[in-house]
């Protein structure tokens, strides 16, 4: 059986990072509604990645697993919310960029992560993707377990925003609780779940 190793990633990984990320979520209905032309849908998704994991590796942690056959295995994305994200500085402008006639989308999945965002101390799991090929076999739970233990030696809780209910059932096994309200809707109806893993 391959033995997979956790570890950092590096600067110059960021945009693989990112397209490792659109293609194992390249079937959420989120995504869809974000960039409704399936043509563009993964190259715009892995650019809007690749920024969010640009400003986690700055401000969180960034991990991955590697793939015996070359690229990633699994990467976890994190941001530090024990103190404010400090802004990031041309944010707005890439964002634009790479949304071209889906900014509105974007906007509206910024507002309504903004609004709905718990404001106590912690550390939020942006994404938590697993290459197709590899899913099944608790490569995501290992990833999240090498942060729970950190976060569990400084008494910090975790969040994030579930995308469907097989994904709600998984971070229930690690520790995560619904949190009210639970669900939270783009304006398609497309829904986020939101989980609060508890300080031990």
């Amino acid at each position: 059986m391959t033995e997979f190793t956790i570890r950092p990633a590096r600067a110059d990984e960021l945009a693989a990072i990112g397209a490792l990320i659109s293609n194992s979520f390249d079937h959420l209905a989120a995504d869809a509604y974000l960039v409704p032309v399936p043509e563009d849908r993964e190259r715009i998704m892995a650019d809007f990645f690749t920024l969010e994991t640009e400003y986690a590796f700055s401000h969180g942690k960034v991990e991955v697993v590697d793939h015996p056959d070359g690229g990633y295995a699994a990467a976890a994305v994190w941001y530090d919310r024990v103190s404010p994200l400090p802004e990031f500085p041309g944010y707005m402008d890439r964002l634009t960029e790479l949304a071209g006639d889906h900014l509105d989308r974007f906007g509206a999945l910024g507002e309504l992560f903004e609004k709905n965002h718990p404001s106590e101390q912690h550390w939020h799991l942006q994404f938590l993707a697993v290459r197709p090929s590899e899913q099944g076999h608790g490569l995501g739970g290992k990833l999240m377990k090498n942060v729970h233990d950190i976060l569990d030696a400084q008494g910090l809780p975790a969040y994030l925003e579930a995308t469907n209910e097989n994904n709600v059932r998984l971070y229930r096994r690690y520790g995560y609780t619904d949190m009210d309200p639970f669900e939270i809707n783009l304006p398609d109806g497309t829904p986020f779940y939101r989980m609060w893993r508890p300080a031990s």
